[in-house]
């Protein structure tokens, strides 16, 4: 059975507050509880973790090297400023799917850009919850 980590970066706390007209009325708990049903589903054990800290955010993915299969990310706003958790995925090696609630595309200029997206195996956004889903999936596909 593979072992997935999630890891939610800042402000993913907020869901549920933050911008309901750009990310809805869901909760990271109720995200968290879709991710384990989904998880449940598929033959796969998630382990969800939520910081809004850069360096514990490099610690957990330091940590999965020796626990996890691979790493779903939804770096937050360190998607578009941190070579040092793009350098943490890359240095674990480990496979990396990168997630995004909203559609960075059709966002911010400066959201465009992810330093995370250099390292991942498949990169999904604008899909809701249901990419975590598709990230998971992603998992069960690959050897």
């Amino acid at each position: 059975m593979k072992k997935i980590l999630v890891l939610n970066g800042p402000n993913l706390n907020m869901l549920g507050k933050r911008e309901p007209e750009i990310y809805g009325t869901m909760t990271l708990w109720e995200l968290e509880q879709y991710i384990y049903e989904q998880a449940n589903e598929l033959d796969i054990v998630a382990d969800c973790i939520q910081s809004n800290h850069e360096g514990e955010i490099i610690d957990e993915i330091q940590y999965a090297l020796e626990k996890h299969d691979g790493i779903i990310i939804n770096a937050g706003g360190y998607t578009h400023t941190s070579v040092a958790i793009m350098d943490a995925l890359k240095a674990v090696g480990l496979p990396v799917v990168e997630v995004h609630l909203s559609d960075i595309k059709k966002r911010e200029e400066f959201r465009h850009h992810s330093y995370i997206s250099l390292v991942a195996k498949k990169i999904i956004f604008g899909k809701g919850k249901e990419g975590y889903r598709e990230a998971l999936e992603f998992f069960v596909d690959s050897k």
